[in-house]
């Protein structure tokens, strides 16, 4: 049916699949591999690079953590120098202290532990925890986007090969028409004006099928790039839509499940959050810190001025905060600032999450009572064109009214094709924005 598309099986679609030659077609060639819904999903999952960078982007952040915890625990520092100097000469320019110089050779190990900051380091750890947290929630928020994007997809794919099977059949029938037409204009039963008006309804038939062949490559080039693929696949969907149920009727409970489950909501949240701690944390700069510090080593090769081979010592540090110019009090201001600018961030996600799943809801209920009314005048437009064959072929009526009836006969099953798959996509959008 599609001559323009390139076929390549993939690994992923040959999992549990047996030796070379699976799925091989006449000549070589590779079959069209069956592809549910379902499959799709999975595939998609496993292939697109917007998943694998949120992937990649969430064991980064789980990096920050690391970063942030490393302050709670013990610096151990090495340090091995040699010195010469004029022994008993002084730094007297630059410093305020006086350190004494001699020639030396020496190696040692200092040790700091921060024994308290007040909080500061806690509440820098708590954040950077709930910020990769959020950017978790954001890999599921990916897979949320890429699942709708293959389920509007693949069901436009479906969409499309039907309009073309539907396009064929008019073809066909047309074709079929104009023959007979053409026949009784030859035995002068009929006019050449009808042969004129059956090979105009013909032409538009072959139009139809261009456009509908069209219609089905380009949609067929998205569900590949959907699924993460450079180079479009050959699929034969399996359409797997059973009896359509109406859609939810309580929209408050959908509107409460989407509040309770949707994953970027979540990240916004746990960044809000996270943006609350880092405040506090900006706060508390002005906070003592209090460290413990300890050195150890020896002196091998040195000044006689330098009596002891070794050397340690241990003690406790405390750092108080005085003026810097503004520094902390605007840093805690920014913290004030973002952490508000999150909450509101969070607020209007929830007003548009809210209004997006009524609007889905609402198109839902649309498209569900759309298969009905499509389904009955399918069936009203082909007892309308069979009586309009048998009227025309009795001589009781015009090609005129043959073709209207063949025009509202094709009209109706693309239409009643199209609400079908509409309404797969719409309760797709209803998944999607409640989280599912």
């Amino acid at each position: 049916m599609n001559r323009f598309r390139t076929v390549v099986v993939t690994g992923v679609l040959l999992s549990g699949a047996g030796a070379s030659g699976w799925g091989q077609g006449t000549g070589g060639t590779p079959a069209p591999v069956k592809l549910t819904v379902a499959d799709a999903e999975a595939i998609a999952i496993k292939n697109h690079p917007q998943i694998s960078t949120a992937k990649l982007l969430a064991l980064a952040e789980g990096e920050v953590t690391r970063q942030a915890k490393a302050a709670e625990l013990p610096t151990v520092t090495g340090s091995l120098t040699a010195v010469d100097a004029h022994d008993g000469g002084r730094l007297t320019a630059g410093v305020l202290n006086n350190p004494v110089l001699y020639t030396r050779a020496a190696g040692g190990v200092s040790v700091s532990q921060l024994i308290t900051d007040f909080g500061r380091t806690r509440n820098l750890v708590s954040s950077a925890a709930l910020n990769a947290r959020a950017q978790q929630s954001s890999e599921l928020a990916t897979e949320a986007d890429i699942k709708l994007a293959v389920d509007q997809a693949f069901y436009r794919a479906l969409a499309a090969q039907s309009v073309v099977n539907v396009a064929k059949k008019t073809v066909s029938f047309r074709q079929d028409t104009a023959n007979l037409v053409g026949s009784l204009a030859n035995a002068k039963l009929k006019s050449t004006l009808d042969e004129s008006f059956a090979e105009v309804n013909l032409n538009q038939a072959q139009v139809l099928l261009l456009d509908a062949q069209n219609e089905e490559d380009a949609a067929f080039a998205d569900l590949s790039n959907v699924l993460g693929y450079e180079r479009q696949q050959n699929f034969q969907l399996v359409d797997r839509m059973g009896q359509s149920k109406a859609p939810v009727q309580d929209i408050d409970s959908l509107t409460m499940l989407a509040f309770q489950s949707r994953p970027d909501l979540a990240a916004l949240n746990e960044q809000q959050q996270a943006a609350e701690k880092y405040r506090k944390a900006e706060h508390e700069l002005w906070r003592p810190t209090i460290s413990a510090l300890a050195d150890a080593g020896g002196a091998p090769v040195r000044s006689d001025a330098i009596t002891s081979n070794w050397y340690g010592a241990a003690g406790v540090n405390i750092n108080i905060p005085v003026f810097n110019g503004g520094l902390y009090s605007a840093r805690a201001k920014e913290a004030d600032y973002r952490a508000s600018a999150a909450q509101e961030q969070v607020r209007a996600l929830r007003n548009t999450i809210a209004r997006d799943v009524r609007v889905s809801w609402l198109a839902a209920q649309s498209a569900y009572q759309k298969i009905g009314v499509t389904a009955k005048l399918l069936n009203q437009a082909n007892q309308a064109l069979d009586l309009a064959q048998t009227r025309y072929k009795l001589g009781l009526s015009s090609i005129v009214e043959l073709s209207q009836a063949q025009l509202a006969q094709t009209s109706a099953e693309i239409g009643n094709t199209n609400a079908r798959y509409d309404y797969q996509r719409s309760l797709a959008a209803i998944r999607y924005q409640t989280g599912q």
